[in-house]
């Protein structure tokens, strides 16, 4: 169960991250008057605050001031002192601004960058805490390891438990396992089994040996709390002993008294205090902490005074800690506290270690240089880069403060009397930025619409916080709240998705056309806060760096890489794709976008249901995601972002509570079981004042039939838009792409209307990325499956998985034929499953026909003997199977088929 501080308050009024820490006493000379108790109490409070927005891409503590000084006051050292220590650093004014209004003081935090330090770029810790819990060994003392050094520590174990296959070794393993020489003191005290009193034993302290005396009082207390931090010190380095009942300065033993412990009670608590011990292992054994504990007798006079006791541990293959590590983050408005595994996990957070990914990808976020919760973000290499959609989208001019998109300002000024008079009131004042139009930032912010909102703008202009207006045509009882939550998820997406490392707030402003509402509201509580100059953009550097933060927030999506590499991975969209994603949704119910083979069409299709999602205020049931095959439905119905059924089944059944449908892949659906596309205009026109959305995704080119599609001519798909710019495949992939499709439109089958294939003439090819392109012909069947186990042995080599491959086929007949010689062949490399193409998120090669794989992808493709019954359609197969392949494409022709 997560552990939430309620001592600490998250305001819910604010645009930002606002922690109320209640009453604190502030200025050095206050803090000195007060009770310890009270000061660490109230610096408890204070530092939690801090670590949890750090954590959390950063916000404001408020705090209620208990003195009555009328003239502004420090913070006092302590509470200074402990911010440094949780940053570690001597400038506080790395993370933390103050100021002090009235009875409330602010502390204004910026939220925490690893980049911050770069003289140290080895060990960055993604994260901050107060107590790392992790202890080592140091001499004679145990040492508590602060962040970095926490760091560096699991570091260096998951280095030697996954990359050097090592086990924990040192000198005191062969203390504890081995038959030491009688000679050796340690050996012989700790084979005894009763000790006497007041006797000293002939050896000191060491870095393996701790002397503890025990308490006076509650001896099992005493015992529970010293454990934890004196084993996993020992754990952590290279093992030891803590022998408790021995004098550290004298080494007497003198044991504790009989009265006050109990034998069989001290063991039983010292194991079950050890095996609580929170643990995270790096290795595959899993294996539990070794101790042993043994109570000695304590002797007087040949009578039983009492007991010691002398635990031993080895050296722990992973990482122990004392208790869970102190670190706190805000989720869903409450300060909780990470689990040990959730602390270690963020601290070790680092980008994917992917050769090839390096190689056909370009980093846009790494997480090196991210704050806590950013992922990492790649382009492919050959698109265009943040800095570059920034410039093309979001230009920022010398000199001048200008409107866009200009086509949205110049219609909602025409259809707004008096819009461009109230927004050119606002931004008088600014002489340098940009103002960015939407209908909805909500709605680009994956909230939901307010339909009260004209539409929302955001100013990013130089000498101010970035500013957004939310313009209603009269007062509502609601806006406020809307624009407030607006402006908080964009600031919390600047920084924990964006990867904004700066000082950054978002004021907000509620405006007013109508004239009998007052023409602009409160500014409402952001402006309660007075933030320091440093949250003002000084300069184009911190405009474009914003800006270009915005672009990851807008144009990001979760890339297919992300179920292949095991974490969350962002690609972002073209600057096409955004355009189009962009439109007005209520002015643009039925769409046909036409794309090429690897444009990202798919993509696009996910990305504007949850768009439908947000505007329409819709439920996953009351959206119809339609495609040809079985395995492409899946996968999209694995998103939970929709209802997904193939047109067989659209056809078969009624959808009543269905508003608004995608179709994909629209080219390989046939009329045989009727009217599909009718079918789903009377679906989404079934609301007569309120059409739901039906856009339509094809790409002729990847046709695989020759029967009628049931699409509508060519002249009726309008309004239209293309995607021309191939973004999926490799240099040597798409130079086969291209040879293929111009045979398609030299020599297309009868079923493709003629002008849809002109789009062609407009392709753009992203050609950097190197890949491999083999095509080999007459080859008997036992040599196409050696080919493809032999192959597969070198990639899995170099570090590709089962997940990365896919052995595609004509039909669905031809998997058996081919499979049982696969099989054969893969077993000499040790690997025997595979999959077909509806079980795409599993670790296994997917054997399956091109048809089955349409609209899904993989990095390494075998295409085997892509025959086709009609010959009109090979080019077009052969497209299909060319398209499906990011990386490697490997066409495998046989003989006597």
């Amino acid at each position: 169960m997560e552990e939430h501080n309620s001592s600490l308050v998250v305001e819910s009024s604010y645009p930002d991250l606002v922690i109320n820490v209640g009453k604190v006493t502030l200025g050095e000379r206050n803090r000195k008057k007060l009770q310890k108790i009270q000061r660490e109490q109230e610096k408890t409070k204070v530092i939690t605050a801090a670590c949890a927005l750090l954590n959390s891409g950063g916000g404001v503590i408020q705090l209620e001031m208990t003195n009555n000084d009328e003239h502004p006051v420090e913070m006092g050292q302590d509470l200074e002192e402990s911010l440094r220590t949780l940053i570690l650093s001597s400038n506080l004014q790395d993370f933390f601004k103050t100021k002090q209004q009235g009875r409330c003081y602010y502390i204004f935090v910026k939220s925490w960058s690893s980049d911050t330090f770069p003289e140290d770029s080895s060990f960055k810790p993604r994260i901050c805490s107060l107590n790392s819990s992790l202890y080592c060994r140091s001499g004679t003392s145990v040492h508590l390891m602060n962040s970095r050094e926490a760091f560096k520590f699991l570091k260096t174990k998951k280095i030697n438990a996954e990359v050097l296959g090592k086990e924990p070794f040192g000198k005191v393993v062969k203390v504890i396992t081995q038959d030491l020489h009688n000679s050796d003191p340690t050996y012989l005290v700790f084979q005894k089994d009763q000790l006497e009193y007041g006797e000293i034993v002939p050896f000191p302290e060491s870095e393996f040996i701790e002397f503890k005396q025990f308490s006076t009082k509650r001896i099992l207390e005493y015992v529970k709390n010293i454990i934890p931090v004196y084993i996993t010190a020992f754990a952590n380095t290279e093992g030891g002993y803590l022998c408790i009942g021995v004098d550290d300065r004298s080494k007497k033993v003198l044991g504790c008294a009989k009265e006050k412990v109990d034998h069989d009670s001290l063991k039983k608590k010292i194991e079950n205090t050890i095996y609580k011990l929170p643990c995270v292992h790096f290795c595959q054994s899993q294996r539990q902490i070794d101790f042993t504990v043994k109570i000695l007798d304590v002797l007087a006079g040949g009578e039983l005074y009492g007991y010691a006791c002398v635990i031993g541990v080895k050296p722990f293959c992973g990482a122990l800690f004392s208790e869970t590590p102190c670190s706190w983050m805000v989720k869903d408005k409450h300060i909780c506290k990470l689990t040990t595994q959730e602390w270690v996990s963020m601290v070790m957070d680092t980008d994917p270690d992917f050769t090839w990914l390096c190689k056909d990808f370009e980093s846009q976020l790494s997480l090196s240089s991210g704050p806590p919760l950013s992922r990492p973000v790649y382009s492919k290499k050959g698109l265009e880069h943040k800095k570059d959609l920034q410039q093309l989208l979001f230009p920022v001019l010398p000199g001048r403060l200008q409107c866009t998109p200009k086509s949205l300002w110049k219609e909602l000024c025409s259809q707004n009397e008096g819009l461009e008079e109230l927004i050119n009131m606002q931004i008088y004042p600014f002489s340098q930025g940009i103002l960015i139009l939407s209908r909805s930032w909500a709605v680009d912010l994956n909230l939901k619409e307010k339909q009260a909102v004209l539409c929302d703008a955001l100013l990013i202009a130089w000498n101010s916080p970035p500013i957004l207006y939310t313009i209603l045509r009269e007062q509502d009882a609601d806006e406020q709240s809307y624009c407030t939550s607006t402006a908080f998820t964009l600031k919390q997406k600047l920084v924990n998705l964006g990867g904004y490392s700066g000082n950054v707030c978002v004021i907000t402003k509620v405006l007013h056309l109508s004239p009998e509402s007052n023409a602009e509201s409160s500014e409402g509580a952001a402006s309660l806060i007075d933030y320091p100059r440093s949250y003002y953009i000084a300069n184009t550097q911190q405009m474009e760096a914003l800006l270009q933060s915005l672009v990851i927030v807008l144009l990001g999506f979760r890339s297919f890489l992300s179920d292949q590499l095991g974490c969350e991975v962002l690609n972002l969209l073209t600057a096409k794709q955004y355009e189009i994603f962009s439109k007005n949704l209520r002015k643009n119910k039925e769409l046909f976008i036409h794309g090429l083979p690897g444009s990202g069409k798919t993509i696009m299709a996910m990305k504007i249901m949850e768009k439908i999602r947000n505007m329409f205020h819709c439920e996953a049931n009351e959206i119809l995601y339609i495609c040809e095959n079985e395995p492409l439905r899946k996968f999209i119905s694995d998103k939970k972002i929709c209802q997904a059924v193939t047109r067989k089944s659209f056809m078969k059944n009624d959808f009543k509570k269905i508003q608004h449908i995608i179709i994909d892949e629209a080219q390989n659906f046939r009329s045989e079981d009727g009217d599909w596309y009718g079918k789903a205009k009377t679906i989404t026109q079934r609301d007569k004042d309120c059409p739901g959305i039906l856009w339509i995704f094809l790409d002729y080119f990847q046709t695989n039939h020759v029967e009628c599609s049931g699409l509508p001519a060519l002249s009726a798909q309008f309004p239209r838009e293309e995607l021309t710019r191939v973004v999926r495949n490799a240099y040597q992939i798409t130079e086969y792409l291209q040879r293929v499709l111009q045979e398609v439109r030299k020599n297309p089958p009868p079923n493709i209307p003629l002008g849809s294939l002109q789009m062609l003439l407009e392709a753009e090819w992203a050609q950097v990325v190197e890949g491999t392109l083999n095509i080999e012909e007459n080859l008997p069947l036992h040599k196409i499956a050696t080919y493809v186990a032999d192959t597969c042995k070198l990639l899995f080599e170099r570090g590709y998985s089962p997940k990365d491959i896919a052995v595609l086929v004509s039909t669905a007949r031809d998997v058996e034929r081919y499979k049982t010689e696969l099989l054969r062949a893969m077993r000499k490399i040790k690997v025997v499953h595979f999959t077909n193409a509806s079980n795409m998120s599993g670790d296994y090669i997917v054997l399956d026909s091109v048809r089955r794989f349409s609209g899904l992808e993989r990095n390494i493709v075998f295409g085997i003997h892509p025959k086709t019954v009609e010959p009109a359609i090979l080019y077009n197969i052969l497209v299909c199977l060319a398209s499906r392949a990011n990386q490697q494409l490997h066409i495998l022709w046989h003989r006597d088929v």
